[in-house]
């Protein structure tokens, strides 16, 4: 059954790692109703982003490309007098320097709160409660952003606010995308464009996480699943991923979140009602 179960959650993984919904929590929940009520656990949760945030890269290549190339030509040009020389304030080069500062907060409280993310944050109390919560920020930002704000324009303070809303994404049931598009919103930025960010400034937080949860691995006893049952997962997820990745783009440039924030009250409330009568268990 592990083959299975690995299946699914991966399946799980990628359709929800980027829609505001939180993935760390469905893997969570899923887990408390998989036999024997197995959390998947926090290891397990890290490896399999690393299929969704590859998702990313394939989706966003000709971007990341670009932005990758610029940012780097921009130092040597800088160095002398080249005719294709590129501008400091070119928005490829703001946008490479943007996705690393917002990227150094969530580095570094992950670091030091590694033992709470693997225990404390992921009680299912929480995560209902922080479903819920952050489920009705989303749709206050939705409504009363003004929507305005390409990604062209983001400025490096937006790009640091909208870094430590990505810091609480460590807490399942908050959600990546859903934290920093939250925050870009607020912010008068563009939904597609809360998005692009959000996604391209995840690439290195879960990449670097993934990887040291990977690395981690080696040294630590079996988890619930063994290394093919999570590679399973996490191809599963890549694959997924990037078809959600797709329809999300399409869906928000006429769309609002509404959905979503209704799907994530329903889900915390269900949660709670599933805790009070006992029938699940909190950790």
């Amino acid at each position: 059954m592990g083959f299975i179960e690995a299946l699914f959650l991966g399946l799980v993984q990628g359709l929800t790692e980027f829609l505001p919904i939180s993935s760390s929590a469905h893997l969570r929940i899923v887990g408390a109703f998989l036999p024997g009520a197995r959390d998947p656990g926090a290891t397990f949760t890290a490896i399999t982003q690393l299929g969704t945030e590859t998702a990313v890269i394939l989706y966003f290549r000709k971007d990341i490309a670009r932005i990758i190339g610029r940012w780097f030509w921009h130092f040597r040009s800088s160095k002398g007098s080249h005719a294709l020389a590129i501008p400091k304030d070119d928005p490829d080069v703001r946008l490479g320097w943007l996705v690393i500062i917002g990227t150094i907060p969530i580095g570094i409280v992950g670091f030091l709160l590694q033992d709470t993310i693997r225990t404390t944050f992921r009680s299912l109390w929480l995560i209902a409660i922080v479903l819920i919560v952050f489920g009705i920020i989303l749709g206050l930002a939705d409504l009363l952003g003004k929507r305005v704000r390409p990604l062209e324009e983001m400025t490096y303070g937006h790009g640091i606010l909208i870094g430590v809303a990505q810091v609480l994404s460590l807490i399942p049931g908050v959600s990546r995308s859903g934290s920093t598009m939250t925050m870009g919103l607020a912010l008068g930025y563009t939904r597609p464009a809360a998005a692009r960010y959000g996604f391209l400034m995840a690439v290195p937080a879960v990449f670097i996480s993934g990887l040291y949860e990977l690395y981690h691995s080696f040294s630590e006893p079996k988890g619930v699943y063994g290394y093919a049952e999570t590679l399973v997962a996490t191809v599963v997820a890549l694959v997924v991923g990037y078809a959600v990745i797709a329809f999300l783009m399409r869906y928000i440039q006429t769309r609002s979140f509404l959905p979503f924030v209704i799907y994530r009250v329903l889900l915390g409330t269900a949660l709670i009602v599933l805790l009070s009568l006992g029938i699940i268990q909190p950790l």
